[in-house]
This record gives structure tokens, C-alpha cells and sequence, in this order.
């Protein structure tokens, strides 16, 4: 009993010694809360150990990382050089894409504006199309003097009131022509322009001995002959020619070549015969000083004429000089795919060479796509007199001129089609023809006379051909 007591009272001793040392406290941290802390002092030592060197270190190193992930995720600079090049990638992403936006944006209005041209072209044509329909037919005036029944004539209609010669029409022109068909049946008369197909009725030769040496008329066209295929792609359509009246430095043998094909044509291939463009070696290559539009370009007396891309202005540039001798807008003529022929590729403006000089090919607003022939200068380009003929530029392949008739070729695809139109320019009047025409690689681009060697020399498709011709004294009036 004594002994507990005892116990008792070295507790109590120790308890009161331990409450003059032992401290308790309360307070809130930074976030508000309260916090209750309990301090002793150490009964054995004096003061506290300090912490080892090595643990510090660790300490600080890792807060030194966690710094430099925090300033990362926050876009700071803490990161030193590895912040800074992960900044600068960033900024040249978003340059980029702004680029890429702004070239997006303009090419967005670019075709925004080509729509609109468009659609003001399909308003002014379905306007031009009402105004057509609401005019009254013209009278018609016979042309050609009554013929023989149809019974006589081994001529058959079709079933539905059509006929052969349907595609005839009777439009007198300016000049005075009246190359239409006339029959008294009502139903075989249609107003309009001529549209004409490979399937009219055929013309026989005219008559006499075949003339050899001077002007005639067109009695047949040989078999195509090949020269050379084009090379690449830029080849698929383009123009090739010799002078017929070459002048010095080049003679009548050179061959002048141009591919067509591309946005930006301006070089001219020069070959010193024949020989030479079947084996591919030019001899001389001209860069032309304006670029080409299509097809339809003519070499006469040492000067190439050619169409200025996307406008109706006539060059010639002078192959001795190698400079813009002339250039003239041809007044009215449609361009840059508002006349062509009908495969396209922008020849509203076709130029041909013949043995009355330089002729031109296209059509106008006035003429309402019919074909307008007109006789140029070839010195100033000027029009010298101008022909309207009543077959439509679109309705016909492509045309050529011999001794001032130009004659149209109805496909250029058919492998066996027909030139099907000729118009005198000294008489002012057409007529239907029927003479075979063989398009061996089913897309011909350009066919032009050459008067010196009485041959057509044509681009089919990549290949470089010409044709041998016969021509016939012409029938009299």
C-alpha cells in the first residue's frame, strides 16, 4: 500500500515537471483551417542534429524539376533554352496555318468571281436565247431554181417529215450569199444557220481534167501520212508549218513546230527539213515574246502570225529579227472560248495561208457564231474585206483555205468523216460537199493548206501528219 502511494505521488511529480516544459498550440494555416500543435523539448539532447548533406542536395534538385515541369505546363521561361524552342515551334505552326489560310481564302474569292462571270454569261445567253425564239422568221427567198422530184433524184425522207438536206438553210449573208437548198415542199425550209453532218448527200467532181499547176477546187484528200509523234504531253495538240514563201535566213525547207498545250506557250522548235523533225533534232529554238492562244497560228513571207492568249490582239513576229514586227486586235472576233471549233481548246481565232495571202477564221457577237472569213494585210494586220458565211463555227471540226475557199471538216474524232462545206469567197456563196477525210488518231487539233506543196498539214492526237490533195478546174458558173 505504502509502495503504490509512493507511485502515486512520482507520477504527480513528473506531470507537473513535464507541464512547465510541454507547450500546446492553435492556429489557422493559409486556407483557413485550424491546426493544434504539440510541442516537448527533448530531454536528452541539447539541441537538434543537423540534416546530411547529400539529402539536401536531393531535396533541392527535385524541386528545381518540379519547378521546370510546372513552368512548362504554364508557358513560362523558367525552362531556359528547352521552353524557349518549344515556344518558337509553336509559332511557326500558327504562321503556317495562317499562311495556308490566307492562300485558301483567296483562292475561295478567286473562284467566287469566276462564278459570277458565269452565271452573268448563262444570263446573257438564256436572254439572247428568248430574244431569238420571240423574233419572227425571216421570209424565205428561193435560191436555186426548182430540180427534179425527189422520186427523180434517188432522194428518200426520213420518217418524221425530215429529210438529208434538212440542216440547209436559206439565209442570204452580207455578200450577197444564198448557198442554200431550195425544194417546194414547205417542210424541207428551216430558218437558222446551216448545221451540217457527215451524212449529206455526196457532189460529184466537177468536171474536166484534173489542174495541176494553178487554183481549183478541192476533188479529194489522200490517206494521212506520219511524221513524228510528240514527246510528252505538252505535244497532245499543236501546230507545225512551213513557209511558202520563205525568206532569208531560212528557207522553204525548214520546219517550225509549236506544242500547245499549257498556260504559258511560247516556244517555237525549228527543224532544217523534214528529216530533221522525224528524228527530233531542232536546229534553232525561238522564245516568242507573248504566249500563244491554241492552234491556230500561220508562218508566210519569213513572219509567224499567231492569237495572243486570252485576247483577240493578231502578232506578227518577224523570224529574222526575232521581234513584234505588227499586232492589231481583230475588230469584234469572239476569244478564249466564245466561238471555237467544236473540240474546244480555245480556237475561236483561226489563221490560214493560201495563194490570194493571209486569211483569218473566227466569228463575232453580230454574226452570232457563224463563221466570218476576212482577208488581212500581212503587213499591218489590217482587214481588208470580210465574208459571213451561214454554217456555225461550233458546228464543224475545223476549216481550211485553198485558192480563197474555205472548206470545213465535220469531226475530229471519226476515224472516216467528211469535209462537208465549201465557201467562194469571189462568188460569196456555199454549198454542201461530201469528200472523205480519214482522222487516223481520232483527235485532229489543226489542219492548214500549204500552198507551196499543195499538201494539208494537220496534228492528230499527238502525231505530226500532213495529206496529199487533188485539186479540179473549178465548175462554171
Amino acid at each position: 500500500m505504502f509502495f503504490l502511494l509512493l507511485l502515486c505521488v512520482w507520477g504527480l511529480l513528473l506531470r507537473g515537471d513535464a507541464q512547465d516544459r510541454a507547450a500546446l498550440g492553435r492556429g489557422n494555416d493559409r486556407s483557413g483551417r485550424c491546426h493544434y500543435t504539440f510541442s516537448v523539448p527533448s530531454p536528452s539532447e541539447a539541441s537538434c542534429p543537423q540534416t546530411g548533406g547529400p539529402e539536401l542536395e536531393s531535396l533541392k534538385t527535385r524541386l528545381n524539376l518540379l519547378e521546370v515541369l510546372v513552368s512548362r505546363l504554364t508557358g513560362g521561361n523558367t525552362g531556359g533554352p528547352v521552353g524557349a524552342g518549344a515556344q518558337s515551334s509553336l509559332q511557326e505552326a500558327l504562321n503556317r496555318a495562317v499562311g495556308e489560310r490566307n492562300l485558301l481564302q483567296g483562292e475561295k474569292e478567286r473562284l467566287e468571281r469566276e462564278l459570277e462571270g458565269l452565271q452573268r454569261r448563262m444570263e446573257e445567253m438564256r436572254r439572247e436565247t428568248e430574244r431569238l425564239r420571240n423574233r419572227p422568221c425571216p421570209a424565205q427567198t428561193p435560191a436555186v431554181p426548182p430540180g427534179p422530184p425527189l422520186q427523180d433524184s434517188g432522194l428518200t425522207r426520213p420518217a418524221g417529215g425530215s429529210s438529208p438536206m434538212s440542216h440547209l438553210i436559206n439565209r442570204p449573208n452580207q455578200q450577197g450569199d444564198r448557198s442554200s437548198l431550195r425544194v417546194s415542199d414547205p417542210t424541207w425550209q428551216y430558218p437558222g444557220f446551216q448545221e451540217l453532218k457527215a451524212e449529206v448527200t455526196e457532189v460529184p467532181a466537177p468536171g474536166g481534167s484534173e489542174d495541176s499547176t494553178g487554183c481549183g477546187v478541192l476533188v479529194s484528200v489522200g490517206e494521212p501520212v506520219t511524221h513524228r509523234k510528240a514527246d510528252n504531253i505538252a505535244g497532245k495538240y499543236g501546230v507545225w508549218m512551213q513557209d511558202p514563201e520563205a525568206v532569208s535566213p531560212y528557207g522553204s525547207s525548214m520546219v517550225w513546230r509549236i506544242d500547245t498545250v499549257g498556260s504559258d506557250v511560247r516556244q517555237m522548235f525549228g527543224y532544217e527539213d523534214m528529216e530533221q523533225l522525224s528524228k527530233g533534232f531542232p536546229s534553232k529554238v525561238l522564245l516568242l515574246p507573248e504566249p500563244v492562244e491554241s492552234t491556230g497560228a500561220a508562218l508566210y513571207r519569213g513572219s509567224l502570225y499567231y492569237q495572243r492568249r486570252r485576247s483577240r490582239t493578231l502578232i506578227r513576229f518577224d523570224l529574222a529579227s526575232e521581234s513584234v514586227a505588227a499586232r492589231r486586235d481583230l475588230p469584234h472576233a469572239g476569244f478564249h472560248g466564245q466561238f471555237p471549233y467544236s473540240w474546244g481548246g480555245y480556237t475561236d481565232i483561226d489563221l490560214a495561208v493560201d495563194e490570194q495571202g493571209l486569211w483569218a477564221v473566227y466569228s463575232t457577237s453580230k454574226a452570232k457564231g457563224a463563221i466570218v472569213i476576212s482577208l488581212l494585210d500581212p503587213h499591218s494586220l489590217q482587214v481588208k474585206r470580210s465574208w459571213e458565211t451561214n454554217i456555225r463555227k461550233n458546228s464543224v471540226a475545223n476549216s481550211f483555205i485553198i485558192c480563197g475557199r474555205m472548206y470545213t471538216v465535220s469531226s475530229y474524232t471519226a476515224p472516216n468523216t467528211t469535209v462537208n462545206y465549201v465557201y467562194d469567197t469571189e462568188s460569196s456563196q456555199g454549198r454542201a460537199m461530201a469528200l472523205p477525210f480519214r482522222n487516223k488518231y481520232r483527235y485532229n487539233s489543226m489542219i492548214d493548206y500549204n500552198p507551196a506543196q499543195r499538201k494539208l498539214l494537220a496534228w492528230d492526237n499527238f502525231h505530226i501528219v500532213s495529206y496529199d490533195l487533188r485539186l479540179g478546174r473549178p465548175p462554171a458558173n
